[in-house]
């Protein structure tokens, strides 16, 4: 494994889950603010280690695979608290759709880089607009608290419902682009 920035931003993000968790379950009365500036600080450095490597030459096979892998576990990590902080099914269904989504387009590009077409189902930028729903969702959900008078919670589910509904859209689009090879009659 190459020690570049971006690498390093990467196991940070990694680093940051059990303490994130942690931070959550505190009881104290500020716990949702740090859990908060946590959940930021690894959005920052997802959006940063991607940035860098992209701008300084910095890419790595280690850096392409580890980065979607710590952003979906911190993402599901925070699914799994906020669920667990809010067992109704309106809130279980965001989250099992998402968390679910992305189990299945793993599995999907695992396959289809088996078969060496992953250039199939590339990130496109549904994927990217459902990533900035869902991370704004997530840190509205995660400080729950009004802020300036705004119900931030409130916010964070409708767009937790947003980032849901892209999510099965990314999907579709997804698994359409896929499915000449899925429905194909040859062994893989």
């Amino acid at each position: 494994m190459p020690w570049t920035i971006p690498n390093i931003l990467t196991l940070l993000r990694i680093a940051l889950i059990p303490v994130f968790m942690l931070v959550y379950y505190l009881p104290v009365s500020w716990n949702h603010l740090a859990t908060t500036a946590l959940f930021g600080l690894a959005a920052l450095t997802d959006w940063f280690d991607g940035y860098l490597a992209r701008r300084l030459g910095l890419s790595s096979p280690f850096g392409a695979f580890l980065d979607p892998v710590a952003d979906k576990l911190i993402v599901a990590v925070a699914l799994v608290m906020l669920v667990q902080t809010n067992p109704n099914v309106w809130f279980v269904i965001p989250a099992a759709i998402i968390v679910g989504r992305e189990i299945a387009i793993s599995a999907l590009r695992e396959w289809m880089a088996e078969i060496g077409e992953r250039a199939q189902v590339a990130v496109s930028s549904i994927g990217k607009i459902k990533t900035t729903a869902q991370m704004t969702a997530l840190l509205l959900l995660l400080y729950r608290d009004p802020l300036w008078g705004m119900p931030t919670a409130g916010i964070g589910v409708v767009l937790l419902y947003i980032a849901a509904v892209l999510t099965l859209w990314s999907m579709v689009i997804y698994l359409r682009a896929a499915w000449p090879l899925l429905s194909a009659d040859r062994k893989p």
